[in-house]
């Protein structure tokens, strides 16, 4: 049975003209387009339209995935509204909305084909100037900071290959040192056939940059600017397995893999065990001199172990003593040295040699050094960063230990607390807590960024800020830094906080000798601040 409603349509649809009649069926029985373009745009055509309030304009624009699409609406003074819809009539981005005058637009397409929709009124010309298919998409020309990267890759592109580049890199040596403007110079670090990835540990960076590759060739390859005074040692860490967890266990991995430079000429230490275990280092010509390394032939400290056991710890460690062999306790002269880190000092610093050699050559007074080790890592986690109660071992139980064992009579301005990162920040704040008889601190890169956990701060570094709301004491400084010791994430490094920390004693009226080494957080740079600081503080003026 039909409606009353189906009875008039075809009533009326009886009556009208066979051609009128087949344009109604066409529109009653077509589906909704809801995206359907009236017209196609292509890349550097402009249109002329109308718009009209109540019928947006919709031009098909014909672009494959990911291409880059630019253009620009010219509606003189009349609002525009402007959309980017995919094939399917879906809203894909915005471009004007109520906009007037020239509409300059840019996108990244995302399907075969794209819509323009235009809705406004009035007179509108639009163009598409440009569009850019993904294959002509290309990254910009590499900039080589090296000039001799440059000239392989230019090589490679002309169909050569590495063998003749990896020939001249194996007769000089690596990294790779080429003459820049400005006091400086472009160190080029390389690895050769690495299959995923390289990392550079250590170097002009504290951040363990990644290798770039070449290409597809073999050379893995990252390049710095550094200044024409730098000393540096390094490793290399080929494809670095990417561990699930946190930093900590991806640095591990880095550790784990982390090797000498095969190309380097000057491994340190020169005997090691295994390629794992030692280091590449560069020293630059213009680099400063490093007192008395390597140690004179002559050298012979005496040295012997003691075992220092303290109640106030909890704990017990051997030390090292070491000093001239022709030693007179009662020498007013005699400076009395506290290191920490003693184990890495007598290995990487060849401590008691270095400083015989410098007392043998006039440049320090007898020295009298106690070498302190560190327990475990955990143990000086604990230990070196602001603990009071390890200043007062150190001040109550070490300096009576080592009274008996040598004879000296300790004095507060012959004593000097001296040390490396965390080391370097327990010279500053065990002094700060004894300086009744600890009168000197040597400190090398410290840690001076640390803070205890939930301290406020006004932005200055904790140990300044306790340096600065106390009166003057009766301490004397050597601080030193890298001008590679720069932050990695976002706060102040190393660098800067020691700076902070050097122009807060001094305008506190502290005598402070200050120095920045072209280099990083290196043992290879703190073997030379040692003998430096030493010197500065106690040596013949």
């Amino acid at each position: 049975m039909i409606g009353k409603h189906g009875a008039c349509r075809d009533i009326l649809l009886r009556a009208l003209p066979h051609r009128i009649l087949a344009a109604a069926l066409a529109l009653l029985l077509a589906p909704a387009l809801p995206a359907a373009a009236q017209d196609r745009l292509a890349a550097g055509e402009s249109l002329a339209l109308r718009l009209d309030p109540a019928r947006p304009v919709q031009l098909r624009i014909e672009a494959p995935p990911g291409s880059y699409l630019a253009g620009r609406i010219e509606a003189g003074a009349q609002p525009v509204d402007a959309a980017l819809l995919t094939a399917e009539g879906a809203h894909f981005r915005q471009l004007a909305q109520q906009d007037r005058g020239a509409i300059r637009f840019q996108a990244m397409s995302e399907g075969e084909a794209m819509i323009l929709r235009l809705s406004g009124a009035g007179e509108t010309r639009v163009a598409l100037d440009q569009l850019v298919a993904p294959a002509d998409l290309q990254p910009p020309a590499p900039d080589y900071l090296s000039p001799r990267m440059a000239a392989l890759a230019e090589t490679l592109a002309q169909g050569g290959d590495t063998a003749g580049f990896w020939r001249a890199v194996a007769a000089e040596g690596t990294p790779l040192v080429e003459e820049a403007e400005a006091g400086e110079v472009v160190l080029t670090f390389l690895w050769r056939g690495a299959q995923r990835n390289v990392r550079l540990f250590g170097g002009p960076s504290s951040d363990h940059d990644w290798l770039d590759r070449l290409g597809d060739s073999d050379v893995w390859f990252k390049s710095f600017r550094v200044p024409r005074t730098t000393r540096l040692s390094y490793k290399l860490a080929p494809d670095v397995p990417d561990l699930p967890g946190n930093a900590r266990a991806r640095r591990m991995a880095i550790l784990a893999t982390a090797q000498m430079d095969p190309l380097n000429r000057h491994p340190w230490p020169a005997e090691a065990p295994d390629r794992f275990n030692q280091h590449a280092t560069l020293t630059l010509p213009q680099a400063p001199p490093q007192p008395g390394t390597p140690p004179a032939p002559e050298a012979d400290p005496a040295m012997r172990r003691v075992v220092f056991d303290s109640p106030t710890l909890g704990n017990s460690r051997e030390l090292l003593i070491a000093h001239p062999r022709d030693l007179d306790p009662a020498d007013p002269r005699l400076v009395l040295a506290l290191i920490f880190d003693g184990e890495r000092a007598l290995a990487e610093m060849q401590a008691p040699q270095m400083l015989d050699t410098l007392t043998r050559q006039g440049r320090l007074p007898p020295v009298l050094a106690v070498l302190i080790p560190s327990i475990d890592g955990m143990t000086r986690a604990r230990e070196l960063p602001g603990n009071d109660t390890f200043a007062d071992a150190l001040a109550d139980e070490l300096l009576p230990l080592i009274a008996a064992e040598t004879g000296i009579t300790p004095d507060p301005a012959r004593t000097v607390l001296a040390g490396a990162s965390y080391g370097g920040l327990a010279a500053a704040t065990v002094a700060l807590r004894r300086s009744d008889r600890f009168g000197n601190a040597l400190s090398m890169s410290g840690s001076f960024w640390w803070a205890p956990q939930g301290s406020a701060s006004d932005g200055t570094p904790h140990v300044a800020a306790e340096f600065a709301a106390r009166d003057r004491l009766p301490i004397r400084f050597f601080l030193s830094a890298g001008s590679f010791e720069t932050s990695r994430h976002g706060g102040d490094g190393i660098l800067q906080t020691s700076r902070s920390l050097r122009d807060i004693l001094r305008l506190k009226g502290y005598a402070v000798d200050w120095r920045e080494y072209a280099g990083g957080h290196d043992y290879l740079v703190w073997r030379g601040a040692l003998a430096d600081g030493l010197i500065a503080l106690f040596g013949a003026r």
